[in-house]
Protein backbone atom coordinates (compact mmCIF):
# COMPACT_ATOMS: atom_id res chain seq x y z
CA UNK A 1 0.00 0.00 0.00
CA UNK A 2 2.89 2.44 0.56
CA UNK A 3 4.32 1.80 -2.18
CA UNK A 4 0.95 2.59 -4.27
CA UNK A 5 1.03 5.52 -2.74
CA UNK A 6 4.09 7.09 -3.22
CA UNK A 7 3.17 5.70 -7.09
CA UNK A 8 0.55 7.78 -6.94
CA UNK A 9 1.86 10.68 -5.61
CA UNK A 10 4.63 11.14 -8.48
CA UNK A 11 2.32 10.55 -11.06
CA UNK A 12 0.12 13.44 -9.74
CA UNK A 13 3.37 14.84 -9.60
CA UNK A 14 3.99 14.82 -13.19
CA UNK A 15 1.05 15.60 -14.47
CA UNK A 16 0.95 18.78 -12.32
CA UNK A 17 4.21 19.42 -14.37
CA UNK A 18 2.68 19.11 -17.83
CA UNK A 19 -0.17 21.13 -16.63
CA UNK A 20 1.97 24.23 -15.98
CA UNK A 21 4.06 23.78 -18.78
CA UNK A 22 1.02 23.89 -20.97
CA UNK A 23 -0.31 27.06 -19.51
CA UNK A 24 3.09 29.12 -19.76
CA UNK A 25 3.32 28.01 -23.34
CA UNK A 26 -0.10 29.55 -24.08
CA UNK A 27 0.97 32.85 -22.25
CA UNK A 28 3.92 32.59 -24.81
CA UNK A 29 1.60 32.50 -27.95
CA UNK A 30 -1.11 34.83 -26.76
CA UNK A 31 1.86 37.54 -26.09
CA UNK A 32 3.33 37.19 -29.54
CA UNK A 33 -0.38 37.02 -31.83
CA UNK A 34 0.08 40.35 -32.70
CA UNK A 35 3.43 40.06 -34.29
CA UNK A 36 2.25 36.53 -36.13
CA UNK A 37 -0.63 38.04 -37.61
CA UNK A 38 1.54 40.66 -38.88
CA UNK A 39 3.63 38.29 -40.43
CA UNK A 40 0.97 36.53 -42.36
CA UNK A 41 -0.42 39.59 -43.59
CA UNK A 42 2.89 40.47 -45.57
CA UNK A 43 2.21 37.46 -47.78
CA UNK A 44 -0.91 39.14 -48.64
CA UNK A 45 -0.68 42.13 -51.66
CA UNK A 46 -2.17 45.11 -49.89
CA UNK A 47 -4.37 47.30 -51.96
CA UNK A 48 -2.64 49.89 -53.55
CA UNK A 49 -2.24 53.09 -50.96
CA UNK A 50 -2.38 56.84 -52.01
CA UNK A 51 0.78 58.76 -52.47
CA UNK A 52 0.14 60.75 -49.08
CA UNK A 53 -0.53 57.16 -47.04
CA UNK A 54 2.88 55.88 -48.76
CA UNK A 55 4.88 54.97 -45.66
CA UNK A 56 7.97 55.69 -47.58
CA UNK A 57 6.55 59.31 -48.18
CA UNK A 58 8.24 62.37 -46.23
CA UNK A 59 6.07 64.55 -44.21
CA UNK A 60 5.11 67.83 -45.69
CA UNK A 61 6.29 70.28 -43.07
CA UNK A 62 6.18 73.43 -45.42
CA UNK A 63 9.56 73.82 -46.75
CA UNK A 64 11.21 73.55 -50.55
CA UNK A 65 12.08 69.96 -51.18
CA UNK A 66 15.45 69.50 -50.94
CA UNK A 67 14.64 67.42 -54.36
CA UNK A 68 12.74 70.00 -55.61
CA UNK A 69 11.83 70.51 -59.80
CA UNK A 70 14.14 71.38 -62.09
CA UNK A 71 11.73 74.17 -63.21
CA UNK A 72 11.63 74.97 -59.58
CA UNK A 73 15.62 75.73 -59.57
CA UNK A 74 16.40 76.80 -62.95
CA UNK A 75 17.59 80.20 -63.25
CA UNK A 76 15.15 82.82 -64.94
CA UNK A 77 15.97 83.46 -68.79
CA UNK A 78 17.65 86.02 -69.95
CA UNK A 79 15.86 88.94 -71.70
CA UNK A 80 16.16 88.98 -75.22
CA UNK A 81 13.69 92.21 -76.25
CA UNK A 82 15.39 94.24 -78.44
CA UNK A 83 16.40 97.19 -76.85
CA UNK A 84 15.70 100.46 -79.12
CA UNK A 85 18.62 101.79 -81.24
CA UNK A 86 19.45 105.15 -81.77
CA UNK A 87 19.34 106.19 -85.42
CA UNK A 88 19.32 110.20 -84.84
CA UNK A 89 21.56 111.20 -82.27
CA UNK A 90 20.78 114.88 -80.27
CA UNK A 91 23.41 117.67 -81.41
CA UNK A 92 24.27 116.09 -84.52
CA UNK A 93 24.12 117.95 -88.32
CA UNK A 94 22.86 115.81 -91.35
CA UNK A 95 20.68 115.49 -93.68
CA UNK A 96 18.72 112.74 -91.66
CA UNK A 97 17.83 115.25 -89.35
CA UNK A 98 16.47 117.67 -92.24
CA UNK A 99 14.41 115.05 -93.04
CA UNK A 100 13.31 114.56 -89.28
CA UNK A 101 12.31 118.37 -88.90
CA UNK A 102 10.29 118.30 -92.37
CA UNK A 103 8.46 115.62 -91.06
CA UNK A 104 7.77 116.88 -87.70
CA UNK A 105 6.64 119.78 -89.56
CA UNK A 106 4.08 118.13 -91.96
CA UNK A 107 2.53 116.79 -88.85
CA UNK A 108 2.66 120.92 -86.76
CA UNK A 109 4.91 119.53 -84.32
CA UNK A 110 8.27 121.78 -85.55
CA UNK A 111 7.33 124.85 -86.08
CA UNK A 112 10.30 126.25 -87.71
CA UNK A 113 12.14 125.52 -91.32
CA UNK A 114 14.52 122.51 -91.48
CA UNK A 115 17.82 123.60 -89.78
CA UNK A 116 19.87 120.01 -90.26
CA UNK A 117 20.83 121.06 -86.15
CA UNK A 118 19.69 118.93 -83.58
CA UNK A 119 19.20 120.82 -80.90
CA UNK A 120 16.46 121.32 -78.23
CA UNK A 121 13.70 123.04 -80.03
CA UNK A 122 13.71 119.76 -82.61
CA UNK A 123 14.10 117.21 -79.06
CA UNK A 124 11.02 119.12 -77.78
CA UNK A 125 9.11 118.32 -81.38
CA UNK A 126 10.42 114.63 -80.93
CA UNK A 127 9.28 114.11 -77.56
CA UNK A 128 5.34 115.73 -78.28
CA UNK A 129 5.33 112.80 -81.42
CA UNK A 130 6.34 110.43 -79.04
CA UNK A 131 4.08 111.08 -76.52
CA UNK A 132 0.97 111.80 -78.95
CA UNK A 133 1.65 107.61 -80.49
CA UNK A 134 2.81 106.17 -76.98
CA UNK A 135 5.74 105.64 -77.47
CA UNK A 136 8.95 106.45 -74.43
CA UNK A 137 9.00 110.27 -74.74
CA UNK A 138 12.79 110.83 -74.79
CA UNK A 139 12.92 113.55 -76.77
CA UNK A 140 16.00 110.74 -78.87
CA UNK A 141 15.40 109.35 -82.37
CA UNK A 142 14.74 105.74 -81.95
CA UNK A 143 14.72 103.11 -84.20
CA UNK A 144 11.08 102.43 -83.48
CA UNK A 145 10.24 106.48 -83.47
CA UNK A 146 12.21 106.69 -86.43
CA UNK A 147 9.59 104.02 -88.46
CA UNK A 148 6.81 105.39 -86.28
CA UNK A 149 7.32 108.68 -87.87
CA UNK A 150 7.88 107.21 -91.14
CA UNK A 151 4.81 105.81 -91.82
CA UNK A 152 2.56 108.23 -90.51
CA UNK A 153 4.16 111.13 -93.09
CA UNK A 154 5.17 111.53 -96.59
CA UNK A 155 9.09 111.75 -98.17
CA UNK A 156 9.74 115.66 -97.97
CA UNK A 157 11.05 117.26 -100.62
CA UNK A 158 14.11 118.98 -101.13
CA UNK A 159 12.87 122.74 -101.40
CA UNK A 160 10.89 121.28 -98.04
CA UNK A 161 14.58 120.19 -96.20
CA UNK A 162 16.45 123.06 -97.62
CA UNK A 163 14.78 126.00 -97.55
CA UNK A 164 16.23 129.30 -98.15
CA UNK A 165 15.45 130.43 -94.26
CA UNK A 166 15.27 129.03 -90.62
CA UNK A 167 11.86 130.15 -90.15
CA UNK A 168 9.03 129.99 -92.36
CA UNK A 169 8.93 133.32 -94.55
CA UNK A 170 5.89 135.46 -93.52
CA UNK A 171 2.74 136.06 -95.48
CA UNK A 172 3.82 139.34 -97.76
CA UNK A 173 2.67 142.32 -96.69
CA UNK A 174 0.56 144.16 -99.75
CA UNK A 175 3.44 146.97 -100.21
CA UNK A 176 5.53 144.17 -101.28
CA UNK A 177 3.39 142.93 -103.78
CA UNK A 178 4.50 144.98 -106.59
CA UNK A 179 7.76 146.72 -108.39
CA UNK A 180 10.94 145.52 -106.64
CA UNK A 181 11.15 145.08 -102.51
CA UNK A 182 13.20 144.03 -99.64
CA UNK A 183 10.24 143.00 -97.70
CA UNK A 184 10.91 142.79 -94.01
CA UNK A 185 9.46 140.84 -91.57
CA UNK A 186 9.90 140.95 -87.86
CA UNK A 187 7.40 138.73 -86.86
CA UNK A 188 8.86 135.92 -88.85
CA UNK A 189 12.46 137.19 -88.89
CA UNK A 190 13.29 137.04 -92.51
CA UNK A 191 13.44 139.32 -95.54
CA UNK A 192 12.52 138.23 -98.57
CA UNK A 193 13.75 140.49 -101.70
CA UNK A 194 9.98 140.22 -104.10
CA UNK A 195 10.55 140.99 -107.81
CA UNK A 196 6.84 141.86 -108.92
CA UNK A 197 5.37 139.86 -106.02
CA UNK A 198 7.64 136.79 -106.57
CA UNK A 199 9.47 135.86 -103.69
CA UNK A 200 13.10 135.44 -105.86
CA UNK A 201 15.06 134.70 -102.13
CA UNK A 202 15.01 135.02 -98.49
CA UNK A 203 17.12 134.77 -95.42
CA UNK A 204 17.32 135.29 -91.95
CA UNK A 205 17.49 138.15 -90.69
CA UNK A 206 17.79 139.97 -87.00
CA UNK A 207 17.26 143.90 -85.68
CA UNK A 208 18.20 146.45 -82.84
CA UNK A 209 17.99 145.90 -79.29
CA UNK A 210 14.90 147.69 -77.69
CA UNK A 211 17.30 150.33 -76.85
CA UNK A 212 18.26 151.23 -80.45
CA UNK A 213 15.02 149.25 -82.51
CA UNK A 214 14.87 149.16 -86.10
CA UNK A 215 12.07 151.67 -87.72
CA UNK A 216 9.29 149.88 -89.41
CA UNK A 217 7.44 151.52 -92.70
CA UNK A 218 7.98 152.03 -96.00
CA UNK A 219 11.73 153.39 -97.49
CA UNK A 220 13.96 153.29 -100.46
CA UNK A 221 17.30 152.35 -100.57
CA UNK A 222 19.95 155.16 -100.98
CA UNK A 223 23.25 154.32 -100.86
CA UNK A 224 25.11 151.26 -101.54
CA UNK A 225 28.45 150.31 -100.08
CA UNK A 226 29.96 147.12 -100.39
CA UNK A 227 32.65 146.81 -97.89
CA UNK A 228 31.36 149.51 -95.36
CA UNK A 229 32.70 150.55 -92.43
CA UNK A 230 30.49 151.87 -89.42
CA UNK A 231 31.72 155.65 -88.31
CA UNK A 232 29.56 155.43 -84.94
CA UNK A 233 30.60 151.85 -83.35
CA UNK A 234 33.88 151.50 -86.05
CA UNK A 235 32.13 147.82 -86.55
CA UNK A 236 32.18 146.38 -90.18
CA UNK A 237 29.17 146.32 -92.44
CA UNK A 238 29.84 144.08 -95.49
CA UNK A 239 27.27 144.52 -98.74
CA UNK A 240 25.49 147.72 -96.24
CA UNK A 241 22.40 148.80 -98.12
CA UNK A 242 21.24 152.36 -96.27
CA UNK A 243 17.53 152.86 -96.29
CA UNK A 244 16.83 154.97 -92.54
CA UNK A 245 19.42 157.19 -91.65
CA UNK A 246 22.56 155.16 -90.72
CA UNK A 247 20.01 151.76 -90.49
CA UNK A 248 20.80 149.57 -93.48
CA UNK A 249 20.42 145.62 -94.55
CA UNK A 250 24.35 144.24 -94.48
CA UNK A 251 25.84 141.37 -93.60
CA UNK A 252 26.49 140.40 -89.54
CA UNK A 253 29.59 138.25 -88.64
CA UNK A 254 28.22 138.26 -84.91
CA UNK A 255 24.99 137.25 -86.18
CA UNK A 256 26.30 134.62 -88.01
CA UNK A 257 28.26 133.39 -85.19
CA UNK A 258 25.85 133.96 -81.77
CA UNK A 259 22.45 133.82 -83.78
CA UNK A 260 19.90 135.48 -81.78
CA UNK A 261 21.66 135.64 -78.80
CA UNK A 262 22.29 139.07 -80.41
CA UNK A 263 21.31 142.34 -81.69
CA UNK A 264 21.97 144.99 -83.91
CA UNK A 265 22.37 149.04 -83.20
CA UNK A 266 19.16 149.18 -85.45
CA UNK A 267 20.08 147.76 -88.76
CA UNK A 268 18.73 144.61 -90.56
CA UNK A 269 21.43 141.97 -89.93
CA UNK A 270 21.99 138.82 -93.00
CA UNK A 271 23.71 136.03 -91.76
CA UNK A 272 24.21 134.04 -94.72
CA UNK A 273 27.64 135.81 -96.63
CA UNK A 274 26.37 134.23 -99.83
CA UNK A 275 22.90 134.90 -100.16
CA UNK A 276 23.64 138.93 -99.26
CA UNK A 277 26.61 139.32 -101.34
CA UNK A 278 23.96 138.15 -104.39
CA UNK A 279 21.21 140.25 -103.05
CA UNK A 280 23.90 143.15 -102.60
CA UNK A 281 24.13 142.82 -106.92
CA UNK A 282 20.98 143.00 -107.38
CA UNK A 283 19.30 145.56 -105.39
CA UNK A 284 19.75 149.14 -106.73
CA UNK A 285 19.16 152.19 -106.00
CA UNK A 286 15.68 153.27 -105.05
CA UNK A 287 14.14 149.75 -104.55
CA UNK A 288 11.52 149.60 -102.18
CA UNK A 289 12.23 148.51 -98.70
CA UNK A 290 9.14 147.47 -96.05
CA UNK A 291 9.50 146.61 -92.90
CA UNK A 292 6.83 145.62 -90.56
CA UNK A 293 5.07 143.14 -88.09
Amino acid sequence: MALISVTRSRAAAAAAALLTGALLAGCTAQASEPTARASAAQDTPAPAASPSASPSAAPSTGSPSPTASPSATKEPKADRTPRPVVVIARGSSSARVRDLQARLKQLGLFGRNPTGYYGEVTAAAVRAFQSRHKLPASGTVTDVTWAKLRSVTRQPTRAAMYPPTSNPVAKLDPRCMTGRVLCVSKTSRTLAWVVNGRVVSAMDVRFGSQYTPTREGTFSVFAKSRNHVSTIYHTPMPYAMFFSGGQAVHYSADFAARGYAGASHGCVNVRDLGKISALFDQVRIGDKVVVYW
